[in-house]
């Protein structure tokens, strides 16, 4: 058997999200571990001739920061409340797979509890998923939480 004592718990905020939270909170109770919350802000790119550049949005990414600090601080707040041991996290390097596996590897996290969009067709094809790039890199077990079919 292995020890769970740190799960990872990506978030963006949303339903889906919270969802595998759940998954998480049950687990961590379960086995007395700590809950890392991860929320990762891509850098803002847009299209040009030759591919995709950076630009900096510095108005757009501070209001989208603030609005991040927030948002992690009333869910911190809500799992500590619960009885919880929590560490967060705001990211803003890269990719948020890349920034889920970095983290999860210098933290040494036992196990993601990640929530999957259930994107599939032309949404797929464009965007990917997080969720799969983190599967096929992460350094430790993922638990992939399926989004439920009257959320979708």
């Amino acid at each position: 058997m292995y020890a769970i004592n740190s799960i990872l718990v990506p978030t963006d905020f949303s339903d889906n999200a919270t969802h595998a939270l759940g998954y998480a909170k049950e687990l961590a109770q379960q086995n007395n571990a700590v809950i890392h919350l991860l929320h990762v802000i891509e850098p803002v790119s847009y299209p040009v001739n030759w591919g995709y550049a950076q630009v900096g949005f510095l108005d757009v990414e501070q209001e989208y920061m603030k609005a991040a600090e927030t948002e992690m601080k009333t869910l911190n707040d809500s799992l500590k409340a619960d009885g919880f041991s929590v560490v967060s996290a705001i990211n803003t390097a890269g990719r948020a797979s890349d920034e889920i596996d970095r983290y999860a590897a210098e933290n040494g996290i036992n196990l993601i509890c990640i929530a999957t969009h259930g994107r599939s067709g032309l949404d797929h094809i464009l965007f990917g998923s997080t969720t799969e790039r983190v599967l096929r890199k992460t350094p430790c077990p993922v638990f992939v939480v399926k989004t439920p079919k009257n959320k979708q």
